[in-house]
């Protein structure tokens, strides 16, 4: 006990979860604030989903303050295992990337129908969010380069329901043929990924003061795209998942000076949210420890000049003229690879522009597939919130057969014939073809549920 006595005090151990170099550049930005933010990264993530507002259904949950349809769930549920999912009446999304939402309302593009690019979509979260935000008459061209996310897009916008939005595969640097053509661009550019680190480990162990050096790099180049493609008055919504103001302010200080103008966000002081100013740039930043959510920048900058109105022009389209498109008045249609997409008709001339600059993957939501010499349903229009859902006899499905459906399998039936709608709980999911005794199953292969299994909680809106 007499040596114990004379040992020094063991000083309390304090273990990061932050690399120490980022502890230094957090410092500017935090001061005294830095190991609250540690102690939130070591804490679970909240949950929350965004609701599709033309697919509503019974939800009881907190809500999002800065997003009309964002709710926090108590719990992670499997939602993989719940249909109302795969029928896209809502969206599992971050909280703090729809902040969004306040960006376009302050911007004043959200009663005026514009032309609108998401430059990096996938997975879609940020083209679903736009597409329930803008106007029916705005169109939007959500693109991603990679082949594999393009996929992903794909599905969760032909899911969402939405007719306006079309899908290209592009690099930025394509977007030189289309000087000054949109009114609105997003870049959610990809980042060191800081604030993410809750959520992704792989983020935290990647992180380097050379990878945000390339990141930042990368950014430059895309912003200056996005920046020659948007029109007079236009507005650029430059978002990132981190703090670094080299992969923030430092991309929007030389937009500044060539006119840019920064837009202030009217946010509510008790949500938590920091706004910092540098040389011009506005940007505002999400901590963990100040909102619920994850880490986020965002930052709206408008364009020098006026925004031009769209001109409302509309092309006939007697090809247009499909039993289950309600909106066949409205639609265009063009034929691409056996599919035939439908698209806002008033739109045709800029996307015969878009399509001769941009590598198309889908120039608008694919409604019909040709089989042998007829055509049939494409999966994606009975999504589709254009489907005329009376020109079809309805499959009502309870869960454990919705479920079932998701999987791949066939129903049962006692004198199936032609092609019927599935529906759950009054959501559209998918087709199924009558044989005899069996309706066929006709929901994508890709897009099927692999495992019936989870340890997660059922949702709470199908109940026990």
């Amino acid at each position: 006990m007499g040596r114990s006595a004379h040992r020094p005090r063991r000083q309390e151990a304090r273990t990061s979860v932050l690399p120490a170099t980022l502890l230094e550049r957090l410092g500017p930005l935090l001061g005294d604030e830095v190991r609250a933010l540690e102690l939130a990264l070591s804490s679970p993530s909240p949950t929350s989903i965004r609701l599709n507002p033309r697919k509503r259904f019974a939800l009881h949950a907190a809500p999002v303050p800065w997003c009309a349809n964002g709710r926090y769930l108590d719990e992670r549920p499997a939602f993989t295992l719940d249909p109302l999912l795969h029928a896209g009446a809502y969206y599992v999304q971050e909280a703090s990337s729809m902040l969004l939402e306040q960006a376009v309302i302050a911007c004043g593009l959200r009663d005026r129908d514009i032309l609108a690019l998401d430059l990096c979509a996938a997975p879609g979260g940020k083209s679903t969010h736009l597409l329930s935000l803008l106007s029916e008459g705005s169109l939007l061209v959500a693109n991603e380069p990679d082949h594999a996310r393009r996929h992903i897009l794909a599905e969760n916008i032909w899911k969402h329901g939405a007719v306006n939005a079309m899908i290209t595969g592009s690099d930025p640097s394509d977007l030189r043929a289309l000087p000054a053509m949109f009114d609105l661009v997003l870049v959610d550019a990809p980042c060191s990924g800081e604030g993410m680190f809750r959520k992704d480990p792989f983020a935290r162990a990647q992180w380097s003061p050379a990878l945000v050096a390339a990141c930042a790099a990368t950014q430059r180049s895309i912003v200056q795209h996005a920046w020659n493609a948007l029109a007079p008055g236009g507005t650029l919504l430059y978002s990132t998942c981190t703090w670094e103001p080299a992969e923030n302010e430092a991309q929007l200080i030389p937009l500044v000076a060539e006119g840019g103008i920064s837009v202030e966000l009217p946010l509510d002081p008790s949500w938590g949210i920091v706004s910092d100013e540098v040389d011009g740039a506005i940007g505002y930043r999400c901590y963990p420890h100040r909102v619920r959510g994850e880490g986020f920048f965002l930052s709206a900058l408008k364009k020098p000049g006026d925004l031009v109105a769209r001109m409302k022009t509309v092309e006939e389209d007697p090809g247009a003229a499909w039993p289950w498109l309600s909106t066949a008045g409205s639609c265009g249609s063009v034929e691409l690879r056996d599919l035939r997409y439908a698209f806002p008709s008033r739109w045709s001339a800029q996307l015969r522009t878009l399509g001769n600059a941009l590598r198309m993957h889908a120039p608008g939501t694919p409604f019909a597939e040709r089989k042998g010499e007829a055509w049939a349903p494409h999966a994606a229009a009975a999504l589709s919130l254009a489907l005329e859902r009376t020109v079809f006899p309805e499959v009502q499905l309870d869960l454990a057969q919705a479920l079932a459906y998701l999987s791949g399998e066939a129903l049962p039936a006692s004198a199936a014939a032609g092609t019927a709608l599935v529906t759950h709980k009054g959501s559209a999911l998918g087709w199924v073809h009558g044989a005899g005794r069996r309706w066929n199953n006709r929901w994508p292969a890709p897009w099927r549920i692999r495992s019936q299994r989870s340890s997660a909680p059922r949702v709470s809106w199908q109940g026990s």
